[in-house]
């Protein structure tokens, strides 16, 4: 599954500061690819390494969780939570045979829409030179 020219990828945005960040980009109109398609999820901490699992299952080429920046999580500390199942996510990947560069954590303040912007658009990027998972 890909969308129209480029890679589909699954972002997971936690409400009060990495959708803020999107919400902001959109604002002061930073482009950034239409390939992802957001989620709003109200903490990074609350992203079950399962559902990320699942997306690759169901045919996305990427994923991407964002948070709030370590130390400044509204619910303390969610993205403490998040940073460590995720870091070991990303050995599970690689035992199932998904690239672990198609999955990617970022923090992102509300402040920070062209920040988003070009984390978006730089990831897009990488993911079009792996080209479709299917395809690997």
């Amino acid at each position: 599954m890909s969308v129209d020219n480029g890679p589909l990828i699954i972002g997971f945005l936690c409400n009060w500061c990495s959708y803020a960040g999107a919400d902001m980009a959109g604002t002061s109109r930073a482009a950034y690819p239409a390939n992802i398609r957001i989620i709003r999820v109200p903490c990074s901490g609350r992203v079950d390494p399962l559902l990320i699992v699942k997306c690759f299952e169901e045919g996305a080429d990427a994923v991407l969780v964002a948070g709030c920046h370590p130390g400044d999580c509204h619910y303390n500390e969610g993205n403490y939570y998040s940073r460590r199942r995720f870091a070991l996510l990303r050995a599970l990947l690689d035992f199932m045979g998904i690239e672990k560069e198609r999955f990617q954590v970022e923090w992102v303040s509300a402040s920070e829409g062209k920040r988003f912007a070009k984390i978006v658009t730089k990831f897009t990027e990488e993911m079009i030179e792996r080209g479709s998972r299917k395809a690997s």
